[in-house]
């Protein structure tokens, strides 16, 4: 077991980004797409500070755009290890956007995600633990850990070898759906 510890502040990074034409769909707006990329990039560099490894994403969990970021905003995102596991961790980001000409500032999106450290041979190694200074740190690691066991509460009942469709069929009657399976079902 590691028993080096970082501070969440030593891996904390921050980027900006001009929102360019080239960014943006048919109607204006930055693509979805892109802005995950570039989550993707500050959560691999995040991850990697706090590691000192390179970093692979494992999963990314609760991507929600909450609103549109424009051409020629500037967009700034900010991410820190949230959570360590043995060889994982959580990154959570925070996406906001600045129209450069108002100063007006948006919360575009929030996500978290899992990097895994890997050695020089892709397998995965040993991170170093974190340090919390602060309360909103403590309940940043709470929450993620939280979000982890959810999350595999609900692999082990929906992988698990009893699962049955059958059983959850009358949840859909309540919403926009029809079912037309054969009596064999």
């Amino acid at each position: 077991m590691s028993k080096s510890y970082i501070k969440v502040d030593a891996s904390r990074i921050s980027i900006s980004e001009l929102m360019l034409p080239s960014h943006s769909n048919f109607s204006g707006k930055i693509h979805g797409g892109y802005i995950l990329n570039l989550m993707d990039q500050i959560a691999f560099a995040c991850a990697s500070k706090h590691s000192k490894t390179y970093c692979v994403t494992a999963s990314v969990d609760t991507v929600d755009f909450l609103k549109p970021i424009e051409v020629g905003e500037l967009v700034t995102m900010k991410a820190s290890v949230n959570f360590v596991g043995n060889t994982s961790m959580v990154v959570g980001i925070r996406v906001e956007a600045e129209n450069i000409q108002t100063g007006i500032i948006k919360h575009c999106n929030s996500s978290y995600f899992t990097m895994v450290a890997k050695d020089d041979h892709g397998q995965s190694v040993e991170v170093p633990g974190l340090i919390l200074n602060d309360k909103i740190e403590v309940i940043r690691f709470l929450k993620a850990l939280k979000r982890i066991e959810t999350k595999q509460q609900r692999q082990y009942e929906f992988n698990h070898q009893d699962f049955s469709h059958i059983d959850y069929l009358p949840i859909l009657k309540s919403h926009k759906v029809r079912i037309d399976l054969p009596d064999n079902y």
